[in-house]
C-alpha cells in the first residue's frame, strides 16, 4: 500500500488508510483472536468479542462495514465505483477457516469476494478492493479519462494498445493508429473493445453499457 497509485493518493490526502490489529482488542496474555470451532472440524476461526471491540471503538455512523468472505458478492467494477463515492469503509479480514457467524449476522453490511478460490488471509482480498477504489477517487490518476476507459468500466475488456516502435520484428501497429483521425481511432476502439469481450468474455456483454 506504499507504492504507485495507492501511496500518491495517501500522501495527497485522497486516501486515509488506516490499518488495525485484532490483537490490540483482545485481553488475555496471548492476545488470543482464533478458536476451535463448535462442532469439530479441521482449522480455527476468527472470534467474534475482538472483531466486534473494534469496530465499537472505530467505527462511526459513516462506516460502511464488509466482510471479506468467498461466500460474498463478487468484486466488480460496479462495486468499486460504489465503495469510492462512500466516506468512510471498513473492510474485516477473516484468516483461517473464517470468522464466527455472530460477525455477519450483527456488524456487517455486506460481504465481499474477489474470485471464486480461497485465500490463506483475507486482507490480500482488501488489498485489491483498496486498489481498485483508489483509482476512482478523484485525483488519484494523473488522466481523469483513464479510470473511464479502463476494462470494465463499461461493461466491456478495454480495447488493444500500441507504443513505439511502429513495427516490431515484423508485427506492425494497426495504420488506423497512425492515421491521426481521432474519430476512425475512437471507432476503431470500440469495435476492438467489442470483439476482445465477445472472444473473451461474453458474460460480459449482456450486462454491458452498449451505445
Amino acid at each position: 500500500m506504499d507504492v504507485s497509485i495507492v501511496q500518491r493518493a495517501r500522501r495527497n490526502g485522497l486516501l486515509d488508510l488506516r490499518v488495525h490489529n485484532l490483537r490490540d482488542f483482545t485481553h488475555d496474555n496471548y492476545k488470543t483472536v482464533d478458536d476451535r470451532p463448535f462442532g469439530g472440524g479441521p482449522g480455527m476461526a476468527l472470534k467474534c468479542e475482538p472483531i466486534f471491540e473494534a469496530v465499537e471503538a472505530l467505527a462511526t455512523e459513516r462506516s460502511h462495514m464488509i466482510l471479506m468472505s468467498p461466500a460474498g458478492r463478487l468484486f466488480d467494477q460496479r462495486k468499486a465505483q460504489e465503495l469510492a463515492a462512500r466516506p468512510e469503509v471498513f473492510l474485516i479480514c477473516p484468516a483461517y477457516e473464517g470468522v464466527d457467524e455472530r460477525v455477519s449476522e450483527a456488524l456487517v453490511d455486506e460481504e465481499l469476494s474477489i474470485g471464486d478460490y480461497v485465500l490463506t488471509n483475507g486482507s490480500l482480498a482488501a488489498m485489491v478492493v483498496i486498489d481498485a477504489v483508489t483509482r476512482l477517487l478523484p485525483g488519484a490518476l494523473g488522466d481523469e479519462n483513464s479510470a473511464a476507459d479502463e476494462s470494465f468500466s463499461r461493461g466491456l475488456l478495454e480495447y488493444p494498445h500500441y507504443t513505439r516502435p511502429a513495427e516490431f520484428r515484423g508485427m506492425k501497429v494497426p495504420p488506423v493508429l497512425l492515421s491521426g483521425n481521432h474519430a476512425e481511432i475512437e471507432k476503431w476502439r470500440r469495435e476492438q473493445a467489442l470483439f476482445r469481450t465477445r472472444e473473451r468474455r461474453p458474460d460480459l456483454l449482456k450486462k454491458a453499457n452498449i451505445l
